[in-house]
This record gives C-alpha cells, sequence and structure tokens, in this order.
C-alpha cells in the first residue's frame, strides 16, 4: 500500500499559485499606497512578499501590470455595482441614491487602491492605460444614463456631465479624508453626501422631502 509522505513538520504547505498572486498584490498595494508606485521596487515588494525575484515576475509579469491589475480589480467591483443598480426597477432618483452609497463604501473598502489610483495612474501606458480608462468611463456611464433618466422624467434639474463629473470627483474625494472610526460609518456618509446631491438635483416641482424619504434604504 502506497502512503503519501507526512509533511516535515514546522514546514507550512507550499501556497499555490494564486495565493502567491494574492500576497504579492496585497504587499504591493500597501507599498504603493504608502511610498508610491514610482517610489517602490520591484526588489521591496519581493522581499516583503517572501518571493524571489525570478519567481515574483512569474506571478505579475511587471511593476506596471501589477499596477493595472491592482486598479482594474476594483474599478470592475465598482462597475458591477452601477451597472447592477442602473437595470433595476427602482425610479431615477433611487437608482442615484443608491448609486451614491455603493460608491462611497467601496471607494472606503478600497481607499488604498483610490489612494495609488489618484496619485500613480498616469503610470499605466499603452493599452494598459487605455483599458482602465475604458473601465472607468464605463462605470461613468451607468451613472450618466440613471441621471439623463431622471432629467428625462423632469425629476432631476440637469443631466449635465459636469455635475456628473463633479458628483463622481466629490465621491473619489472620499479617500483622502476618511479615518476609520472617525465618527461617521460609510453608511452615514452615504447619506449625508446623498441628501445634499439630491437637495441640490431635484428638480423645481418635486417634492424633495417626500423624494428623499421614498429613496432611503
Amino acid at each position: 500500500m502506497t502512503t503519501t509522505p507526512e509533511r516535515r513538520r514546522g514546514r507550512p504547505p507550499a501556497a499555490t499559485a494564486e495565493q502567491t498572486r494574492w500576497r504579492i498584490t496585497r504587499v504591493a498595494v500597501d507599498l504603493f499606497a504608502t511610498k508610491g508606485f514610482h517610489g517602490t521596487g520591484v526588489a521591496e515588494i519581493g522581499d516583503r512578499a517572501d518571493v524571489q525575484r525570478g519567481a515574483l515576475y512569474y506571478h505579475i509579469g511587471s511593476k506596471e501590470e501589477l499596477l493595472f491589475q491592482i486598479l482594474r480589480g476594483y474599478t470592475e467591483v465598482m462597475l458591477a455595482e452601477a451597472s447592477e443598480i442602473e437595470a433595476s426597477d427602482a425610479d431615477p432618483i433611487a437608482k442615484l441614491r443608491k448609486l451614491i452609497h455603493s460608491h462611497v463604501r467601496l471607494i472606503i473598502e478600497h481607499r488604498q487602491e483610490v489612494a495609488i489610483q489618484l496619485r500613480d495612474v498616469s503610470a499605466l501606458t499603452g493599452e494598459r492605460a487605455d483599458d482602465l480608462q475604458d473601465l472607468r468611463d464605463r462605470v461613468q456611464e451607468r451613472w450618466q444614463r440613471v441621471i439623463d433618466a431622471g432629467h428625462g422624467e423632469g425629476l432631476l434639474r440637469t443631466a449635465d456631465h459636469v455635475v456628473t463629473n463633479s458628483v463622481l470627483g466629490m465621491l473619489n474625494s472620499v479617500t483622502l479624508w476618511y479615518r476609520p472610526g472617525g465618527g461617521r460609518t460609510p453608511e452615514e456618509i452615504g447619506d449625508i453626501v446623498a441628501t445634499t446631491v439630491l437637495d441640490g438635483m431635484t428638480a423645481p416641482g418635486v417634492d424633495r422631502a417626500t423624494a428623499l424619504t421614498h429613496t432611503k434604504g
């Protein structure tokens, strides 16, 4: 009868390729967020992740590819949630409020990645830069369609893309000042921002108090 050799005591099992990539990515996120993309060396990432240089390049390809994977990952999550909200049966004001809450929550959950994007996105070149910009544009398109629908139904006073860009820019800046334990939960921040935005965007003649109450939840 063949038996499996007992693993040497005290030696952990070998990590799978997926586990190694995850560890490298988390180390890179911490370093890029703290020191910046250009201030972080590949050797430092390898040392922190306990991966030799040759194996590191096998898993990540290049430092720029690693940056792209980090920024693409959370942007795809934002796109998925925005698409789900935009495709729902809710009215445009309810959708806009849900978009704000979703964006605030995800910005806070991925605040390191957002900080990296705000500072280092210009380090991406060629197809990587184009692909990430396409994802970001698709997120904005979901927002714009919701706002267009609200304006078309007479619920919102404007559908100008300048307003859409400004709202998204304001939400993205949450990562610059949010601190865990700072007195406001992500849900409370979402409520404050959504109420402020909707109060300013709701069209004349629409009962703002009713609209704001109706769209909570």
